[in-house]
């Protein structure tokens, strides 16, 4: 009897591991080119992630496909347009900037793919559209932030904005906090525009400097806000600067330099204060496998996207339908993500805290936290 249970058993095994299937899963990031900082930082967690989780629990493996953007609009849309047609994902990570993110949903939701966006936290790339989910906050979020804390707790009064006409992203941020600012008392002086790729910003840091505002908000991207920082202190301004997440990686302290001591920045997760077990158990993992302590936000974020769409997956009774995997998506309820805990609603975006951190002797430290 034992014999036959014993054998009964094998064969089932056996049967379950036959049947097993190997599901891909998009990864769209910029690897290479002027945004490769933060492609690379949140692949790490992805692959990471998908080291600890790589099969589902019906035993399917999942494979991850990497098309690197080099930063570009157009090479997001055409990775998204491979990674549907030819290597038939079952769902989208990527891409980081709201720009590019916004090109691969427009594709992936005509195709009924969901996507997941790590760090895209533009508030129109979810209107109107099905398939299009977040697990980062959104500038609605992280630009009131920014306006209360420097209000509230840092009692500024008076501001000057810094924003690229040329990222959504920071036109976004740009209007959150504005509205939220003023609401708190607080007054734009001005807000100068500049384009990404701009490098001469002596007559916008001169200009800046004489309207004597009580701190520069720059809702812009590492390479223009670390040149900006570094323009300003050569004249000597020394107001305190103030971002979003678009500076929140090592690649901004390493271009800025001891210009950038003392810069405030809004984040996802900071690793001294992790807020979760599973928090806990991934950073030891990263540093086991990279012998860093130092697991970047960005980093977090995108085991984050890889692990929620895994429990997604796990909740289908078929792992390869792709509307039931976004409709999973969009059930997600306080998860215990790497990042923290996250919740996103029918529109795909997420509920979740947000981090202010300071740069000190060249780290970016903890500030505080703020919940939603």
């Amino acid at each position: 009897m034992r014999q036959f249970i014993a054998l009964a058993t094998i064969t089932s095994l056996v049967a379950t591991l036959a049947l097993a299937k190997e599901i891909n899963v998009g990864v769209i990031m910029p690897m290479s080119g002027p945004l490769a900082g933060y492609g690379q930082v949140a692949y790490e967690g992805v692959e990471l992630a998908n080291s600890l989780q790589p099969k589902l629990k019906n035993g399917d493996s999942i494979k991850l496909v990497l098309v690197d953007t080099k930063g570009d609009k157009v090479e997001s849309a055409n990775a998204a347009t491979r990674l549907i047609t030819s290597d038939k994902v079952v769902g989208i990570i990527g891409e980081m900037i709201s720009t590019n993110t916004a090109q691969i949903i427009a594709i992936a939701d005509k195709k009924q793919i969901p996507v997941i966006a790590p760090a895209a936290t533009n508030d129109k790339l979810t209107e109107n559209r099905v398939f299009a989910n977040r697990v980062c906050f959104s500038d609605s979020f992280q630009g009131t932030v920014v306006a209360n804390y420097a209000a509230k707790d840092l009692g500024l009064k008076t501001a000057v904005i810094v924003t690229d006409q040329a990222q959504v992203y920071s036109l976004g941020l740009s209007k959150a906090f504005t509205q939220a600012f003023v609401k708190n008392g607080g007054k734009v002086l001005k807000e100068i525009r500049i384009s990404s790729g701009d490098k001469d910003f002596k007559a916008v840091v001169s200009q800046v400097k004489a309207l004597n505002a009580d701190f520069v908000f720059l809702p812009l991207y590492h390479t223009e806000a670390s040149m900006i920082k570094r323009q300003a202190k050569q004249i000597d301004l020394n107001k305190p600067f103030i971002s979003g997440d678009g500076v929140a990686n090592q690649t901004f302290i390493d271009l800025g330099g001891d210009a950038v001591e003392g810069y405030m920045f809004t984040d996802a997760f900071d690793h001294s204060a992790p807020p979760t077990g599973k928090s806990k158990d991934f950073i030891a993992a990263y540093e086991k496998k990279t012998g860093k302590k130092e697991l970047n936000s960005f980093t977090a974020l995108g085991a984050d996207a890889y692990n929620v769409m895994v429990d997604a997956m796990n909740r289908c009774a078929n792992a390869e339908d792709s509307v039931c995997i976004n409709t999973e998506i969009r059930k997600t309820s306080k998860y215990e993500g790497v990042s923290g805990f996250i919740s996103i609603d029918d529109k795909g975006n997420a509920t979740r805290s947000a981090i202010i951190k300071e740069i000190k002797d060249g780290k970016a430290v903890y500030k505080s936290t703020v919940n939603p």
